[in-house]
């Protein structure tokens, strides 16, 4: 049920200024952009986008650059850092590195060093990070 805070039915700009539905979709699924012009959707729509984008981009994405990832936990979390910040984010990231090297221990740090969002910490950020390091 937690998850249900970070849902918003309607459009909103996000802190670094996108239009965004559902649980932070930026595309409906059908391609289009969110516009914040958009009527709301429903709680079950949110739900499929959140899920074609997990299983079309991220975890795609997260597999190919992290081969690394030895279990479900750990892949949640690395997926939920994608899908907020983009696989190319990851791709050139410190954080790829330790995941690859097996450095579990550094992981948690280098989640919680991506809490910016505007040029300034974001509370949201700070506790997202928080809940994908929890899960490493």
């Amino acid at each position: 049920m937690q998850a249900l805070r970070w849902l918003y039915l309607s459009p909103y700009l996000c802190p670094a200024g996108v239009p965004t539905i559902g649980f932070g979709s930026t595309r409906y699924l059908d391609g289009r952009a969110v516009l914040l012009t958009d009527p709301p959707i429903t709680r079950a729509l949110a739900e499929r986008m959140l899920a074609q984008s997990i299983q079309r981009t991220y975890l795609p994405a997260v597999r190919k650059l992290c081969p690394q990832i030895d279990s479900p936990q750990r892949l949640a979390a690395i997926i939920d850092f994608c899908y907020n910040l983009g696989g190319p984010k990851l791709s050139g990231s410190t954080l790829r590195r330790r995941i690859n090297a097996g450095r579990w221990e550094d992981v948690p740090a280098e989640l919680r060093r991506w809490n910016r969002g505007g040029g300034r910490v974001l509370r949201g950020l700070v506790l997202r990070r928080g809940a994908e390091a929890e899960l490493i």
